[in-house]
């Protein structure tokens, strides 16, 4: 069985690859590579997967999942620049597809650790409404 949690938050990042010159920077990272940085609405889906518990009815708790959730991502990206002010991204450029990375290694121990649940995804995606305005209408 699988049960899964949502969350949002806000963070802004820019795309940047220092081995590279700011011309192929701007080449391959367009808009995204403007060292002020752009912002997103993020959602995050987070599945567990596990036996349901016959006493509870719980592969886990909810409650203790929103917890988990907000204290290892939520309270650490959200109103945050990712690439100035989160440990993962010091060295990494913070795409979408390394969120979700960054995300399953907070998430994945303190799941493991604390519960009869796995982590099974992590999904991350930008508010469509904000992404499509930031290309201009263009999807």
């Amino acid at each position: 069985m699988q049960i899964t949690r949502r969350a949002t938050f806000s963070a802004s990042h820019y795309y940047w690859n220092p081995d590279w010159s700011p011309e192929q920077n701007l080449a391959v990272f367009g808009k995204c590579a403007n060292r002020a940085g752009h912002g997103h609405n993020y959602t995050l889906e987070v599945t567990v997967s596990g036996g349901v518990d016959p006493v509870t009815g719980f592969i886990v708790d909810l409650k203790w999942l929103k917890d988990i959730i907000e204290h290892q991502v939520l309270d650490v990206y959200d109103h945050r620049h990712l690439n100035l002010e989160v440990p993962e991204f010091a060295h990494t450029i913070p795409t979408t597809e390394n969120i979700a990375i960054a995300i399953w290694n907070r998430l994945e121990p303190a799941i493991a650790s604390a519960s009869g649940a796995r982590l099974s995804s992590v999904r991350v995606y930008e508010s469509p409404e904000i992404f499509a305005e930031y290309l201009g209408g263009q999807q």
